[in-house]
């Protein structure tokens, strides 16, 4: 596994704890920090691989518990797995489902085994436990498996994030254990709400156990964003410095500035396409709404420094034309723009890093949300 899975870092930050690295996979390198869009059951929404290709993806995101509800881990595996299934050469990685799992607050059961649940999609009783997550990653095949672990919501007393957090250190052992792909890096999850001594003790636990690489959960479940930077400034730099570091669920200017300044290297989010579907667009880090009359004679792409198919050739009239018409075209139009704009940024960034300007560079994101 280190052989397929090593991480190498070209630059440092000489500030802060920023770095630009290579970190190698099965599927190619992934240069760091970079932005994962999310293809929630094998595909990013409303964009072809071939478009998501040109948009500078290198990695991107599929769902254990998406893709057993639907079409099932076996039918992927027959596929040749996720990778030929849904026709993406780059590196692949695969959420355990917990999130998902144990967001079914009205729908679900937890124990010390596992979660049980009703499918939202028929009502059928499903049972997942650690054992259970960690086979249907290695039936998916992707890359990168995450670890089975329990999200406390927000907010959660501390006896409850308490016991969630060590459930989540034992639920990791029973992963590492069921664990059988050499080609597949399973990464631990940092959980710990907003206690942050809980957070460090849940670091120095994990670290001992030597993984490939390490990810910083249960953020981006309420929490202000204030409260989100103060967690990832206590947990990132204490995470192994020769391991990548993955903020889940994180994915504006502000929040990734951010944490890239805390040491993080990965990040993920539903943003690009989610608000393509709602029409908005992300334009130098500020939302556009492109229903707005305003757009309606505006021949002007989105922005004319961006580089992407959408930009380089439609106007932002047209695309309020699209939406007035309820042309599905719009989605895919605005998906490509907002997923090019937020890898767009984290390249920038990176290429800051190496020339040691990122603190000059972006220091208006790493101010406070104001």
């Amino acid at each position: 596994m280190g052989r397929d899975f090593t991480f190498q870092c070209q630059g440092k930050c000489s500030h802060t704890h920023a770095r630009a690295g290579v970190w190698m996979t099965p599927h190619g390198p992934v240069e760091t920090p970079i932005f994962m869009p999310v293809g929630t059951l094998a595909t990013v929404k409303t964009v072809t691989p071939a478009q998501l290709e040109a948009t500078g993806a290198q990695m991107i995101l599929a769902n254990t518990y998406h893709l057993h509800l639907q079409p099932g881990e076996d039918i992927v595996a027959a596929a040749g797995g996720l990778h030929r299934f849904m026709v993406w050469d780059g590196p692949i990685l695969t959420d355990s489902g917990g999130f998902q799992v144990f967001s079914l607050s009205q729908l679900r059961t937890i124990t010390e085994n596992g979660v049980t649940f009703r499918s939202p999609r028929d009502g059928r009783k499903i049972e997942i436990t650690p054992e259970r997550s960690i086979q249907i990653q290695n039936k998916l095949g992707a890359d990168v498996i995450m670890a089975f672990d329990e999200c406390p919501p927000y907010p959660a007393s501390r006896e409850a994030v308490e016991l969630a957090t060590a459930r989540t250190y034992r639920w990791l052992e029973r992963c590492m254990e069921a664990h059988t792909r050499s080609d597949q890096a399973l990464f631990g999850i940092v959980q710990g709400g907003v206690y942050l001594d809980l957070r460090l003790q849940a670091v120095e636990a994990l670290t001992q156990l030597d993984l490939p690489g390490y990810a910083i959960g249960g953020v981006s479940v309420g929490e202000p964003g204030e409260t989100i930077s103060e967690i990832v400034r206590a947990t990132a730099p204490k995470l192994p410095v020769e391991k990548p570091r993955y903020l889940m669920g994180v994915g504006t200017y502000r929040e990734m500035a951010q944490a890239i300044a805390s040491g993080v290297d990965l990040f993920d989010c539903v943003i690009p396409t989610r608000w393509a579907r709602h029409g908005a667009v992300m334009v130098q880090g500020e939302r556009w709404n492109i229903k707005n009359a305003q757009f309606r004679e505006d021949f002007t792409p989105l922005d004319e420094t961006c580089s992407c198919y959408t930009c380089q050739n439609f106007s932002r009239a047209y695309l309020n034309h699209l939406w007035k018409s309820g042309e599905i075209l719009v989605y895919t139009l605005l998906s490509i723009h907002n997923l090019t704009e937020l890898i767009r940024f984290t390249k920038r960034i990176r290429e800051s890093i190496l020339s040691d300007r990122f603190t000059t560079d972006f220091a208006h994101w790493l101010e406070p949300t104001p």
